[in-house]
């Protein structure tokens, strides 16, 4: 039986969000204990990093280990439609700052983040899971948990970080969903082994294949040999396809010319998954006691790999402000908080539109290619999405859709 406990921290969940929280305050001398519902090694969606997080890793001290685990480099982004290519290079961004990161499967990639936290001390518990939890007047948090043999015990904290990601605890527990104002897009993607990958860089490109302009193609080439391979769909078109996943999936893979002979007959490496609807949005980022942090807060679109970057900038915002609270200092957590992070999510989400609306698909294929607004747009599609001195940040609601207007009466 596990004693029930008092820590100042509970974070829930052990993936890129959770470990750059608890690596933050481990680091700072706080208090923490982190549940996670998996065994890991585990999968899960979210392969593609953006530089931007690459600033979190290297604040908290985790960079060191990733490298060592010699993932894909990324170093930009390539989109192509029909026989026009788009390549940016993060390089070459408006912003200062990381120009490469990593394609990662994530079952290794968050074990590499775990297991280097268990090596310093942090104690994280594996197929624990949060059942229930209360809130006080003041916002102690007594958290029940379900060990893997079924018994239950609590733990008491000040605060708790919800890392849960897709599990989404907090919000499920404490009613927080709400409907997405992105569109219902569905996605069905598998991982292969790459036999047919060319050599050199074109075999490692991450790529968007865009068939038209609701549904695409990621291809994301890892250093291991292995690919994933997903397609992204209006809902509709995507549950047009009939039979099991497997099925669907390869039928699917006949629309990319460029893929498909690449691709085609190959064996699965599991059964593709289905996520429908995927978009989330909450009622709330923080309340008295808790914040929610990375995709158990807010999930927009796989298009621009945003994921893991909202997970990690979240994640380490949330652990620096309750280290300053826990100091005795007053903290506005709706303006350091939920304020901060919306602006970025606003930012991003507005790109996620105006791609689906057509817009941002114009400003990415034509030609000749605008050197200036494509510096611009790389330095957000590189995550660096609050930096006021890109007016591809401070006017994003209607730059790309003004631009994209001009262009088609060219």
């Amino acid at each position: 039986m596990i004693p029930n406990t008092n820590v100042d921290v509970l974070i829930i969940g052990a993936g890129p969000s959770g470990c750059v929280a608890a690596s933050h305050l481990h680091n700072n001398g706080i208090n923490i204990k982190v549940i996670e519902k998996s065994k890991f090694p585990r999968f899960v969606i979210g392969e593609s990093l953006l530089p931007r997080c690459m600033d979190h890793f290297e604040e908290v001290d985790l960079l060191n280990c990733l490298k060592d685990a010699n993932f894909e480099v990324k170093s930009g982004a390539r989109f192509l439609k029909n026989d026009i290519i788009c390549n940016f290079d993060f390089s070459k961004k408006h912003t200062p700052g990381w120009d490469w990161t990593w394609q990662v499967p994530r079952a290794d990639f968050d074990n590499v983040l775990a297991s280097e936290l268990i090596k310093r001390g942090v104690d994280i518990c594996f197929e624990h899971q949060v059942v229930d939890v209360i809130f006080n007047d003041e916002g102690i948090s007594t958290t029940t948990i379900k060990d893997p043999l079924g018994n239950k015990y609590t733990i008491k904290a000040n605060y708790i970080i919800d890392s849960s990601g897709y599990g989404r605890v907090l919000p499920r527990l404490l009613d927080l969903d709400k409907p997405s104002a992105i569109p219902e897009h569905s996605s069905i993607f598998t991982h292969v082994k790459d036999v047919r990958r060319p050599k050199g860089q074109e075999g490692t490109l991450i790529t968007f294949d865009v068939i038209d302009k609701d549904t695409w193609l990621w291809v994301i080439p890892f250093s291991n040999g292995v690919t994933s391979i997903g397609y992204v769909g209006k809902t509709d078109f995507v549950e047009s396809y009939k039979g099991s996943t497997s099925k669907r999936l390869s039928q699917m893979l006949q629309l990319s010319n460029y893929y498909h002979e690449r691709f085609k007959e190959l064996e699965y490496l599991f059964e593709p998954v289905y996520i429908k609807n995927y978009s989330k949005s909450v009622k709330k980022l923080y309340g008295k006691g808790y914040v929610l942090t990375g995709n158990s807060a807010e999930f927009l679109d796989p298009v621009f790999s945003s994921g893991v970057t909202f997970a990690t900038e979240s994640a380490l915002k949330a652990a620096k402000l309750i280290i300053k609270e826990s100091n005795q200092n007053t903290v506005n957590w709706e303006k350091e908080y939920t304020q901060y992070i919306k602006e970025g999510v606003d930012v991003f989400a507005s790109y996620v539109k105006e791609w689906y609306a057509g817009n941002l698909q114009t400003l990415f294929f034509h030609r000749p290619e605008n050197p200036k607004i494509k510096e611009q747009i790389c330095a957000v599609l590189a995550g660096y999405v609050w930096d006021k001195t890109n007016p591809f940040v401070t006017k994003h609601k209607r730059i790309i859709k003004m631009i994209a207007q001009y262009l088609t009466l060219q």
